[in-house]
């Protein structure tokens, strides 16, 4: 399944923001006596980056996270199948819509106080 043109951008930043918490979270989850190096992580980072905005379609998504899914925890996998073009759909849907409440909250919240 093709993005929209108009779609592109939405879903690349959000994919960006979680996969770049996951990489970060991977880095500095690992094991003790091991420390990467910053430019390791800033190098893995600018190509994980590359690779999402170079994302045209679903396939190309779900194939992104196929390679990364050492980044993605068990139970998200079993549970969700997030490597299946459904489970995929999904992960990208629930990123839209944590963004969207997310943003609702901070409107919310401005408007209270302003």
């Amino acid at each position: 399944m093709k993005i929209n043109n108009d779609n592109k951008k939405a879903i690349h930043d959000v994919l960006v923001t979680d996969m770049q918490k996951r990489l970060y979270e991977s880095v500095n989850n690992t094991p003790t006596g091991v420390v990467p190096k910053f430019n390791d992580y800033t190098t893995a980072l600018e190509v994980l980056v590359d690779e999402i905005l170079l994302t045209q379609s679903l396939d190309d998504i779900n194939d992104l996270l196929i390679r990364y899914s050492n980044l993605f925890d068990e139970p998200m996998t079993v549970d969700t199948n997030i490597f299946t073009l459904e489970g995929t759909l999904n992960y990208v849907i629930g990123l839209l819509v944590s963004e969207i409440q997310s943003l609702e909250q901070t409107y919310e919240f401005n408007d209270m106080f302003n």
